[in-house]
């Protein structure tokens, strides 16, 4: 059989090396395309939250993974990877609503991801009476639903009252009140919402540590529209509480499957 035919002056190895080095190459340039796309898309669009707590139970479950719109309220500083202090204020900024899910930085803190329903807008008076909410001097309207299982703050099952609640505006939502109507925070003050800022409270009422506390108390206290993330919107996974997400060998059993692409409302 005839030698393959080189080209004068060629050398084999060299010309293998520079094959090589053009498929890891490409192979880089993927990667960093990959990684910027992936970077706009968590910053300008949609970011994956998971929920570690119970206090917006029945809503949002402890081990639901869900997608949030970053565009929702437009951006701030928040809005970026390690929150740099770029500008303050919003771009392309648009209010909350009352009744969205939203997730926002601790304002005592400026870090820590924190996951609420806006139920107080700015200028808004809010009042608890034995647990009944009170919308600027109007009771919100709230009818029972079936009771469900949950914890209590022993970590024993037991069964809880479950309320459909409507807020001002027509935004319905169930709320549950493990303690009844003489929870820790069932009776408070008049909270006066200041302009530009939010009160926001979880759907669990006896098991939230929401606007109701104050910052100096380790709650979360008023939270400024510059402290938006973005919108819940989609539950993308669930798996159950005492599964840890990675252990895919379990995912057949573990995996809550009637809650994946579940919207939040």
């Amino acid at each position: 059989m005839a030698d393959p035919v080189r080209l004068k002056g060629e050398n084999p190895s060299r010309s293998a090396k520079t094959t090589q080095d053009g498929g890891l190459w490409e192979t880089v340039k993927v990667v960093v395309q990959a990684l910027v796309i992936a970077l706009v898309v968590r910053t300008f669009l949609f970011q994956p939250f998971n929920i570690p707590s119970g206090s917006l139970i029945p809503t949002l479950l402890i081990g639901d993974y869900l997608f949030v719109s970053k565009y929702s309220y437009g951006y701030s500083h928040f809005s970026f990877p390690f929150s740099p202090d770029l500008f303050s204020g919003r771009i392309l900024s648009s209010s909350p609503k009352r009744g969205d899910v939203a997730v926002f930085k601790l304002p005592r803190d400026g870090q820590t991801d924190y996951i609420k329903r806006v139920i107080g807008l700015p200028g808004d008076k809010i009042q608890l009476k034995d647990a009944r909410l009170f919308i600027n001097g109007q009771e919100v309207e709230r009818q029972s639903a079936t009771p469900i299982e949950t914890k209590d703050q022993f970590d024993r099952d037991v069964k809880v009252p479950t309320y459909t609640e409507t807020l001002p505006g027509g935004v319905s939502h169930l709320i549950i009140q493990r303690d009844g109507d003489t929870g820790f925070y069932s009776n408070t003050p008049v909270y006066e919402v200041p302009p530009g800022e939010y009160f926001m409270m979880g759907d669990n009422r006896d098991n939230s540590t929401d606007s109701r506390v104050a910052p100096e108390q380790g709650g979360v206290g008023y939270v400024p529209l510059e402290n938006f993330i973005g919108r819940a919107e989609l539950i993308f996974f669930s798996i159950n509480d005492d599964e840890p997400a990675w252990a895919f060998w379990k995912w057949p059993t573990s995996i809550r499957w009637n809650r994946l692409f579940k919207p939040v409302r």
